[in-house]
């Protein structure tokens, strides 16, 4: 049984969503601040984290941020409307997804499966998808059997997120993805409004595995088109 925890400070939208997860099968757990929310995922097995992000006493973004130093549990921001600048700031500092208040029970649900389902395989809960071997391009080498990323010989952390755009652009060197086929293919979730989401995560990774991200030898833009993976020697 996997454990969501669910950060609010509304008291209403935590029971909605404690409703609806339980009624899947999940167990949940409640915080109704930033604080709270820290203090949980280091007492309690937490496989996912529904975060708000204006709360009080530590709000939502430095939440990730902190919980981003520790871990790499799911975190999916709960925003408003009005708050565009805090989802990208979100997805900057660590989160992996985002859901805009007022929410659809039906994608709440389809975003927490979906974000379970990367984590788990990343994280050795659910059986491994497959062995492919390591993939080499360059310095990077990723072993995807130990789901672990080097360059240079130093190992790289990444989120989940991360991991996966970086294995689908590897897997397939010089191919170019679309913002919407990268996002399709990764977050398995129809490619509406996906355009920051992605470019956010592929800045991110970039700052993890270029030596210069502003200058990137291997994760290219291609003008107009989307992304690819430079084959390197």
């Amino acid at each position: 049984m996997y454990t969501v925890l669910i950060c609010d400070d509304d008291k209403d939208i935590v029971s909605a969503l404690e409703i609806y997860l339980t009624s899947e099968g999940y167990r949940t757990v409640s915080a109704y601040n930033g604080e709270e929310a820290v203090a949980a995922v280091r007492t309690e097995n937490i496989d996912l984290i529904l975060m708000d992000v204006m709360m009080p006493r530590l709000d939502g973004i430095r939440a990730t941020a902190k919980l981003r130093e520790e871990g790499n549990i799911p975190i999916i921001l709960l925003t408003a409307k009005s708050e565009d600048t805090d989802k990208v700031l979100g997805l900057n500092i660590g989160a992996d997804d985002y859901i805009t208040k007022p929410f659809n029970p039906i994608e709440v649900l389809a975003r927490v499966k979906s974000q379970l389902r990367r984590y788990t395989t990343l994280g050795g809960k659910a059986a491994a998808e497959g062995s492919d071997g390591a993939l080499r391009n360059g310095t990077i080498l990723m072993d995807d059997e130990a789901k672990a990323v080097t360059v240079d010989g130093e190992p790289v952390s990444l989120t989940p997120i991360e991991y996966n755009i970086l294995r689908l652009l590897m897997k397939n060197l010089g191919r170019v993805y679309s913002t919407a086929q990268i996002y399709e293919q990764v977050w398995n979730d129809p490619a509406l409004g996906s355009e920051n989401t992605v470019a956010v995560h592929i800045r991110h990774l970039r700052e993890k595995i270029e030596i210069d991200p502003a200058n990137p030898r291997y994760l290219k833009v291609v003008w107009g088109l989307g992304y690819k993976m430079e084959k390197m020697p």
